[in-house]
């Protein structure tokens, strides 16, 4: 019953964003205000519908109900109950109707803002968010769909079939496969909501640059309206990427945090098309170019987002985070080929429209630099790209899949990172409209010299390596400068107000928190920076086989030997359980538990390490082998990861400056300055 109403509410929700499409339609080519609220009110719907349809899933997997297949792939009865809630996402069925509970929450929420100023925008929005929508719950109904149940037919076979064939009697196993233990860390109750929730709010600017297009609004009102939206997008995406990043180092066991696995690049992909576009809106907003160049971007991360989702959940990539094959490989591609062709279609029917208001000026400048930071990230992302499909195309044409290892992703985009960081220590001092190599000098130099003595410093406690050195020294170059800028404008507050310092820098951040929340943005990423050079550049191992009571040593630590233990738990696991004492420059830090965990259900392990954190280094220990029939000796593998807690840290320190930069801001409009410019152009253009 409950898996019936389920699947009504979900068919409900389908058919309604079908009538939302072709309402909004005819409401725009009618100029009909009455059935574009239809469509709205269509819009709307979706939500409920597709939460109800989510709680009836999430009520299966609570209570056990193994005759539906998906409950039976994701859930046992061992499993806690947060972690049987969280299975929602954690098969390829769920995950695409979380998806879709997420857009249809972002998409309602763009429905209930005021409208006054952008009414011709109204309808096509929600013709793409709709268009977007009823894809995912397409695929839910006919090709993933999660309420489906196994049956036993007259001959005997068992079926899986989402109504009771003729004849057929109901199975239900008496226990499911659990999850898979990968997916029992509390990091991913977080990180794939984090990361759908960056790609679905994607979906509004985009919808809102498609309705510009087609409107022939060339104006920079769609940036505006959808600045937040991109931001919180950004964010999310941000946070997703960061918690995967711990996941990965605390689970899978391999001493690190990034893998250039193809299913991560897919989710970086539109990541760095994302930034390239959140910096060069500015541009457009300020100066009035590169609004052709940020509807290429828009279009390029709303894609990314689709063929990241197509990538993963297709089965056609071999990843520890990929689903297992699947149907829906080819309506994914199919629907991505139709985005991007009538996307730009429209994008070159309206070529002329979107002509710049302005030029550029000087090759300093900070219109400049931000191109330069554009092209960086273009770099990187065909880097990435070309990785993430070579195998593939590797398959097609010689059929075999070879495999691009994290050497050639940092070989290639190592040099691009480096200048990126360069860039940020830069920009900030360059000038709008014209700079000269003069005045950059001008303003760098004391910057510049911040950074030789910290390049020094770090050269003289042994540091050796060229890319580590100029590393640490960009680090403080993005620091100084920022700093810099801060104080600039805390002292320029603190003349004009009599404020004290502490509340001038409080109000100025009020004021202009999209300016200063991206310097708090910077700060977190050159302090993420410092933990990549760490780990990256100086991260030591070693791995031994040890009796009790002996050691291995690594640099200056000493790791010793106590005891193993091997039981059985009430969730379901057989735990084996090493007891090491850490030592370190022959004092004792403390004790750590490496620890291998098999699940009974799922029939699969889970190596957990055993972690001694500082902010100078990680001691990271795992349990690799032992004797099944004995606890006196067994093999583990030590790593000493440098600064690596600066990534973390940093992490934080990023997600809080872009919240300061997504919150309503008191910085003035834009309208005003831009209505002024565009008026004097119309002025010289009749004067000429």
């Amino acid at each position: 019953m409950l898996a019936n109403f389920g699947f009504g509410a979900l068919l409900l929700a389908f058919v309604i964003s079908l009538y939302g499409i072709g309402a909004a339609v005819f409401g725009a080519r009618k100029n009909s205000l009455a059935w574009v609220e239809s469509a709205r009110a269509a819009m709307l719907l979706t939500f409920p519908l597709i939460t109800l349809t989510a709680l009836a899933l999430v009520a299966l997997l609570v209570r056990g109900d193994y005759q539906v297949q998906y409950v039976y792939n994701v859930t046992s009865s061992t499993m806690p109950l947060y972690l049987k809630i969280t299975a929602l996402w954690g098969g390829q069925a769920g995950s695409l109707l979380f998806w879709s509970w997420l857009l249809a929450a972002f998409a309602s929420a763009v429905m209930l803002r005021r409208w006054d100023r952008d009414r011709e925008f109204q309808p096509w929005v929600i013709v793409v968010s709709l268009v977007t929508l009823a894809f995912f719950l397409g695929m839910s109904l006919f090709l993933e769909n999660p309420f489906e149940r196994f049956w036993q037919t007259a001959g005997g076979q068992q079926v899986v079939a989402l109504f009771q064939p003729a004849g057929a009697l109901a199975v239900s196993p008496p226990d499911g496969r659990g999850l898979n233990p990968l997916l029992r860390h509390p990091g991913m109750i977080i990180h794939p909501p984090m990361l759908y929730l960056g790609f679905v709010s994607f979906v509004i600017p985009f919808a809102f640059g498609i309705a510009a297009l087609i409107t022939g609004r060339s104006d920079d009102r769609w940036i505006r309206v959808t600045r937040r939206w991109t931001l919180v997008a950004w964010l999310f995406l941000s946070l997703g990427l960061i918690l995967g990043s711990r996941w990965a180092y605390d689970v899978l066991g391999w001493g690190g945090y990034w893998a250039w696995d193809p299913v991560e690049i897919a989710a970086l992909n539109p990541w760095i098309s994302g930034t390239a576009f959140l910096h060069s809106v500015m541009i457009q907003e300020k100066k009035g170019m590169f609004k052709r160049w940020n509807m290429i971007l828009i279009i390029l991360t709303y894609l990314l987002v689709i063929l990241g989702t197509f990538l993963t959940r297709s089965g056609v990539l071999t990843s520890v985070h990929a689903f297992a094959q699947s149907a829906i490989g080819p309506l994914f591609f199919t629907f991505i080929a139709l985005s991007a062709a009538i996307s730009l279609g429209l994008l070159l029917w309206r070529w002329n429209e979107f002509r710049d208001e302005g030029q550029m000026t000087s090759l300093l400048s900070r219109e400049a630099l931000f191109l330069v930071n554009n092209l960086l990230f273009m770099g990187l992302l065909a880097v990435c790209f070309w990785g993430m499909i070579y195998p593939l195309i590797s398959e097609l044409f010689t059929g075999q899949k070879v495999t691009v290892g994290p050497p050639f992703y940092e070989r290639a985009t190592g040099p691009l990172w480096v200048a990126l960081l360069a860039l940020m220590g830069i920009a900030p001092l360059s000038a709008w409209g014209h700079s000269t190599a003069k005045t950059l000098g001008k303003a760098l130099w004391l910057p510049a010299l911040a950074s030789l003595a910290a390049v020094g410093a770090v050269f003289a406690s042994g540091v050796r390596s060229p890319w580590a050195l100029a590393g640490f020294g960009l680090v403080a170059l993005v620091v100084t400068v920022t700093l810099y800028d801060y104080t600039r404008g805390v002292r320029a507050r603190m003349r004009s107000t009599g404020e004290s310092p502490f509340v001038a820098l409080w109000r100025l951040v009020g004021r202009y928190r999209r300016r200063y929340g991206g310097y708090i943005v910077h700060l977190g990423v050159v302090m993420m920076a410092l933990g990549v050079i760490g780990i990256e550049m100086f991260q030591t191992e070693t791995q031994g086989t040890l009796q009790r009571g002996e050691s291995l040593r690594l640099g200056r630590y000493e790791v010793t030997f106590r005891s193993l233990a091997i039981f059985d738990t009430e969730d379901g696991r057989n735990v084996a359980r090493a007891v090491m004492a850490v030592s370190q420059d022959g004092k004792p830090v403390g004790e750590l538990y490496p620890r291998r965990d098999f699940y009974f259900d799922s029939g699969q392990p889970m190596t957990i390490p055993g972690l001694r954190s500082t902010m100078e280094d990680d001691v990271y220990i795992l349990l690799v082998d032992w004797e099944p029939i004995s606890t006196e000796n067994a093999t583990f593998k030590i790593y000493v990861n440098p600064l690596v807690n600066w990534l973390w840290l940093g992490g934080m320190v990023f997600i809080v400056g872009m919240m300061v930069a997504a919150w309503p801001s008191k910085e003035p409009e834009l309208d005003e300055r831009r209505a002024a410019r565009r008026a004097a152009v119309k002025a010289a253009a009749v004067g000429d």
